[in-house]
């Protein structure tokens, strides 16, 4: 049997596995098996071997048998070996691996600017807010913290998330219900996972939350957008067992849902036995108008709530939440399995401290100011230069829409990357078997770019529009 060594002389050496196997004595098979982890990279250059004693007896050979495969070694060049510094890997070049045919790849344009509607900005996150969270969570973490992780979440989170979502969100719940993940798409494929049927999404939206659906052997069924969010009047034909919304803040046109909307598909729920799945992505921005509040408050038993943080901090995170009907919890939990194998429980204990802190809060109001500058700034410079591009979905949220002429907007993204402009064209979230005509135009994100590039890439976007 291969004989291992594991070093337990602390910081004398390197831990390293060694066979020692072939023909020869043992110590002709050390002296090759240290050859072959220096010739693959496991002993790097400079890398301290432990003592001979530590080895030999680790490997159950003689100590004079370490000393002489060293010995060697050391005149063979493979090794070095200095009073007071022990014996290490020598900085000798090492064999170079045969080259691989070279493949040309096509130059990639590097893009300098960023307005595409996906990220909050990154330079803005909280690192000192969120470090001093953190050393507090940990402080105050009890031992069964850092074990097996509950696939419901930390109590500490689940029980903030109740708090500071029915004072901010007006969202019902107990912490009984709240379900941690790592983002709404992780969210979204447990629904998938028990839903039976078809579900209705709007017309335009992520193409990449059709597709988790579509992965978990589901129908997506579009409805119509228009200024009021989802048209609902077509929704009982569908056979849909389940509508995904973004209510609050339609993406990407920008509109909330109607009130007389939002009563109509609790109704429709109600009356089919359906659910509602409310994607409140980026409930916190609200600029021009009153905060608009979960569609979950109205009828906690049909509409799961999804939130994360992805938007009001960082989407690096990957941390999110549900808050789904009682009588869905358990499958919820089924489809997620016995273990948090998503989120890591250190982030779950901050989060949790920053929301109780009143950190969280503060880092919202910060950044309400921010983007609406962002905003304002877009929109003044639009209503200057661009008077016939009409901006919408402006009253809250991190992106507007800008409504191109009729067949410009592919030469409008061809000009924005000969610019170094990273953009998203309208066309691209419409859902392929929606009957709503395409339009032009684009979805600009203006929480994206760190404060000091904001400005450029504005003036990149305006080179790059249509006249």
């Amino acid at each position: 049997m291969p004989d291992s060594w594991v070093n337990r002389e602390g910081g004398a050496g390197t831990d390293l596995h060694l066979e020692l196997s072939g023909r020869g004595s043992r110590r002709a098979q050390l002296m090759e098996a240290l050859r072959e982890a220096v010739r693959s990279g496991r002993l790097a250059p400079g890398t301290r071997l432990p003592p001979y004693r530590g080895l030999a007896l680790d490997l159950g050979i003689a100590r004079n048998t370490v000393a002489d495969a060293y010995a060697e070694l050391v005149a063979e060049g493979w090794l070095t070996a200095r009073v007071g510094s022990g014996t290490r890997v020598a900085e000798r070049a090492v064999p170079r691996e045969p080259e691989q045919p070279h493949r040309i790849s096509p130059p990639r344009r590097r893009l300098g600017h960023d307005l595409l509607p996906s990220s909050p900005d990154a330079a803005a996150f909280p690192r000192t807010a969120w470090l001093a969270s953190a050393r507090r969570a940990l402080a105050a973490a009890p031992n069964d913290a850092f074990g097996v992780g509950d696939p419901r979440g930390r109590p500490e989170l689940r029980e903030a998330l109740v708090e500071y979502l029915a004072r901010a969100r007006g969202v019902r719940a107990d912490s009984d219900r709240v379900i941690v993940c790592s983002g709404f798409a992780e969210g979204l494929r447990l629904l998938g996972a028990i839903l039976p049927g078809p579900v209705a999404v709007e017309s335009y939206g992520l193409g990449f939350h059709r597709e988790i659906l579509h992965e978990c052997g589901l129908r997506t069924i579009p409805l119509p957008v228009d200024a009021h969010g989802a048209q609902l009047a077509g929704l009982p034909g569908t056979g849909a067992t389940a509508a995904l919304l973004t209510p609050a803040h339609q993406f990407p046109t920008g509109g909330p849902l109607h009130p007389e909307r939002r009563a109509a598909v609790v109704d429709w729920a109600r009356a089919r036995g359906a659910l509602l799945l409310e994607d409140d992505y980026d409930g916190e921005f609200r600029y021009d108008r009153e905060p608009v509040g979960a569609v979950q408050g109205l009828d906690p038993d049909r509409v799961v709530y999804f939130g994360s943080t992805s938007k009001s901090l960082s989407p690096a995170l990957r941390l999110g939440w549900l808050v789904v009907p009682a009588r869905l919890v358990d499958a919820v939990l089924a489809a997620k399995g016995p273990r948090e194998l998503s989120t890591g429980v250190i982030d779950q204990l901050t989060l949790a401290d920053f929301l109780t802190s009143g950190r969280y809060d503060s880092h919202l109001r910060r950044m309400r100011a921010v983007y609406r500058r962002r905003r304002d700034l877009l929109t003044r410079i639009l209503a200057e230069r661009f008077p016939h591009i009409r901006v919408g979905g402006i009253a809250a949220g991190m992106h507007a829409v800008l409504e191109l002429p009729d067949g410009t907007e592919e030469s409008t993204l061809r000009a924005a990357h000969r610019l170094g402009l990273a953009l998203d064209g309208f066309r691209s979230y419409r859902h392929p078997d929606s009957t709503m005509p395409p339009r032009d135009g684009l979805v600009i994100g203006y929480g994206t770019p760190p404060e000091h590039a904001y400005a450029a890439a504005l003036d990149a976007l305006c080179r790059a529009l249509p006249t």
